[in-house]
């Protein structure tokens, strides 16, 4: 019976263990069921798409930047393709050491050394970077033969940005250069961050920077079967990049390279615009820069050249070049005279060559007075006494009020970035713009030489450009634009580029044509009177010199007692023809001194060429860049004579 028992309690555990293994081999066969379902079912997109991926791989396809073209379809801005030889840090062992053996196959100047290293700063240890940039088909050759030695070092094929004028117009095309750290990552926060895989370069400046979206182009993207270690085994599928659109800008290039050319070596900023619809028909900014320096990053000489020099070749003198207006301004204030009722055009002003104020003299034409002045002879004759006695019968706020319709002291809204708003003066801002109670207060001697346009006031060129067409195309205020039209890669199909509508100020047509006609009386028998002489045309314009430093009360001005960066400035503003206006402009010469002999001289030029299609001689251009010129001198050659790039 004992044994009996044992026998069957022995059944009994085998039974049990043998149920709970069952137990344990079914919840585990459950779990391997639920698994594969789960991999199977619920994550079969996911997992399947790895699996491709690990399969293939997607290579952007960086798409060719569109060109700059003027509006005779001159090209300013192109591509063209050289090889670069390339390397990607994390895949070399010893970087400088890699560098002094390739410098033994391939030509590696210091220059290129330096390049490098910034551009290794500014980019991801990962990322190809380019030691040597377009190669000859020597290099490559003699590299290829030897790649076996270089691993992480590889030589690609890459499209290059190339300005083939050089420096000509380089303020308003502006540059590429490669994309620093703070672009990517406001790429990344963008819904253009897709559109940019791949892409190394960015619009910096100007026409290349406002119109980036325009002219980067659509990116495209290639599948690629790889083997198990990387390598492309075949292409799978492609989508090709969409090509940038083409910009067409308002510029005349000959127009543009003439008027640089004037200016020679000296400073300064000239915008010309076409009144009837705000097209900007040059942008001048002298000294100018080569933007091809920048496209690979510039070298360290050529950037503190560029950087350190007094002459300030990257600033753009015509946006961001601040300089009262002196008697330019003159026009305007007595437009704004008579339409607040301040002045009527036979309104006499006795001018005896100075004007007193609260114990301050204020001066005119070196104490000579021009005697009983009206409206007429006050521009003509260019009276400061007349207008510090209408500045101080108007008052600062009106001044102010009258001259932002106008577009003094105010963003213009041209389509380049980076454009400043210069200083129109109110009681308001001076109220905004100090700290103490003293300083916050407007003193009535403060407003009388902005009537001269002195004192506060300081605009760009293309704000007194932007006024002289306001008031050329009889108060009808247009948007200033370089661009007038993209043009599309693909279907080559035009497309104006959509503009805000025309404002008019409603001036009064009887007071616009008193001022009209004071101004082209400037031309006739006043301070230009010499320049225009023979002019086959009528033009309208004024003359101005501001101040760089101020002078003491008790002192003269005199040139020659002052170092050249703190002599006056020479202006003109003026439109042609006269009764028709088809081109109006403002032009500043640094520290040249008065304004018909040094900025009068460049405006006649200007009109010759775009209303009868003269160009200057080589012995006028000469001329008129030491001040030298008052009427042309040498027979003029035709416009369509005269080659864009020298021969």
């Amino acid at each position: 019976m004992t044994e009996l028992r044992s026998s069957e309690a022995d059944a009994t555990r085998f039974r049990m263990r043998a149920l709970v293994i069952g137990a344990v081999v079914f919840f585990a066969f459950c779990l391997i069921v639920a698994r594969l379902v789960f991999l199977q079912v619920v994550r079969h997109d996911d997992l399947a798409a790895q699996a491709e991926s690990n399969r293939t791989a997607v290579v952007p396809i960086v798409p060719n930047r569109g060109l700059i073209m003027d509006r005779n379809g001159v090209v300013l801005a192109t591509n063209y393709s050289a090889y670069t030889l390339e390397i990607t840090p994390s895949r070399v062992g010893t970087l400088d050491e890699t560098i002094d053996e390739l410098s033994k196959v391939v030509e590696i100047q210091t220059r290129d050394r330096r390049r490098f290293k910034r551009l290794m700063e500014e980019s991801r240890n990962f990322e190809s970077l380019p030691i040597r940039t377009r190669l000859t088909d020597e290099e490559v050759a003699r590299f290829t033969a030897q790649r076996y030695r270089f691993p992480g070092v590889d030589i690609k094929a890459r499209l290059f940005r190339n300005y083939p004028l050089g420096d000509v117009a380089s303020h308003a095309i502006g540059y590429i250069g490669r994309i620093n750290q703070n672009e990517k990552a406001r790429i990344q926060d963008s819904e253009d961050e897709a559109n940019y895989r791949g892409t190394e370069y960015i619009g910096k400046l100007g026409i290349e920077q406002s119109f980036e979206s325009a002219l980067h182009g659509s990116t495209g993207v290639e599948q690629m079967e790889t083997s198990a270690g990387g390598r492309a085994v075949r292409k799978l599928s492609s989508h090709a990049a969409t090509p940038g659109d083409s910009v067409v800008l308002s510029l005349d290039i000959k127009l543009q390279k003439m008027i640089e050319e004037l200016f020679g070596e000296r400073r300064g900023a000239l915008v010309a615009i076409d009144p009837r619809t705000g097209e900007v028909l040059a942008l001048v900014s002298k000294p100018t820069f080569d933007p091809n320096l920048f496209v690979e990053g510039i070298d360290v000489e050529n950037w503190t050249a560029l950087n350190e020099s007094l002459d300030k070749p990257l600033l753009n003198r015509a946006l961001r070049g601040t300089y009262p207006p002196g008697s330019t301004y003159k026009p305007f204030m007595a437009l704004a005279a008579l339409e607040t009722g301040k002045r009527t055009p036979s309104a006499i002003t006795q001018d005896n060559g100075s004007w007193s104020f609260g114990g301050h003299t204020f001066r005119s034409h070196g104490d000579h007075g021009l005697g009983a002045v009206d409206m007429y002879i006050s521009i003509v004759k260019s009276s400061n006494v007349y207008y510090y006695s209408l500045a101080n019968d108007m008052g600062v706020d009106l001044m102010h009020d009258f001259m932002k319709p106008l577009g003094f002291g105010q963003i213009t809204g041209i389509d380049l970035n980076g454009e400043l708003r210069g200083l129109l003066p109110s009681q308001e801002w001076k109220r905004n713009a100090y700290r103490r109670p003293e300083q916050k207060k407007w003193y009535a001697g403060e407003t009388i030489s902005l009537g001269i346009g002195q004192g506060y006031n300081t605009f760009t060129m293309l704000q007194l450009a932007h006024a002289t067409a306001t008031v050329a195309n009889s108060g009808v205020r247009h948007s200033p634009h370089l661009a007038v039209a993209t043009v599309d890669a693909v279907t080559r199909e035009r497309r104006p580029i959509a503009r805000e509508p025309a404002v008019d100020l409603h001036f009064k047509p009887e007071n616009l044509a008193v001022v009209r006609r004071a101004l082209v009386g400037v031309t006739q028998e006043g301070t230009s009177t010499r320049v225009f002489a023979g002019a086959r045309y009528l033009s309208a314009g004024k003359t101005g010199t501001a101040q760089a430093v101020t002078i003491g009360q008790k002192d003269k001005y005199n040139a020659a007692k002052l170092q050249e960066h703190q002599r006056d400035h020479a202006l003109y503003m003026a439109y042609a023809p006269a009764d028709n206006p088809q081109i109006a402009l403002a032009v500043v010469v640094e520290n040249a001194g008065f304004g018909g002999a040094h900025a009068a001289p460049i405006a006649r030029r200007v009109f010759d060429y775009w209303l009868v299609g003269d160009y200057p001689s080589e012995e006028d251009i000469a001329a008129v860049q030491k001040g030298q010129a008052a009427a042309p001198i040498g027979k003029p050659r035709r416009v369509a004579d005269v080659p864009l790039l020298a021969p």
